[in-house]
């Protein structure tokens, strides 16, 4: 009877001290799939940056930066210039109208205080931008190019997180890991919608 009474205890106590390290493993899988997240949103947030700075460096110079510290002496000292686009319509004699098109430039602002602004981004620092969040200080990967689509060279950009903190985008050589626009596709969309 009294060994009866000590296996029981001895059960119980196994059964609890089994029931908290599941506890604690399935705790563990779910505060690592918040960190991935919350760092994973961070990349995001920084390649959607990168990728404004990108379209305006495309319009200022009419390609895209292929490094970053193109990319980063334009927010540092380049301009966006301010265009105003007027249409004019004109009814003719005979019920056909004329639109007529006038661009006026109005100036240009600094990309850092248009893009960048306090505003906008209160905490930014440009030192920072191109350094993946959660990698230890590994930077962004650029890559812009000119490809041909039907006989027209079309300028293409992509900005990629080279090493993915999260497992699943780090098959097949890390081909899911988080980016902005395409090396073969005339895309400025990011991987992540």
């Amino acid at each position: 009877m009294n060994l009866t009474k000590v296996l029981s205890f001895v059960f119980f106590a196994v059964a609890i001290a089994l029931g908290y390290l599941l506890y604690k493993g399935v705790d563990n899988v779910v505060e690592e799939e918040k960190r991935v997240a919350l760092i994973e949103s961070a990349i995001i947030e920084k390649l959607q940056m990168l990728r404004d700075a990108q379209l305006a460096y495309q319009a200022s110079n009419g390609k895209y930066a292929d490094n970053w510290n193109d990319l980063k002496n334009f927010i540092q000292n380049g301009e966006i210039w301010l265009v105003q686009r007027t249409e004019t319509t004109k009814l003719l004699d005979y019920g056909k109208e004329e639109t007529t098109v006038t661009f006026d430039t109005l100036g240009s602002v600094n990309v850092m205080d248009s893009l960048f602004n306090e505003r906008k981004y209160p905490d930014f620092n440009l030192e920072a931008l191109a350094v993946v969040p959660g990698s230890g200080g590994k930077m962004f990967e650029f890559f812009a190019d000119k490809i041909e689509r039907n006989n027209y060279q079309i300028n293409v950009f992509e900005i990629r997180d080279p090493a993915p903190i999260n497992p699943e985008r780090r098959l097949n050589n890390n081909e899911k890991a988080l980016r902005v626009g395409s090396r073969t596709d005339a895309s400025t969309e990011g991987n992540w919608k």
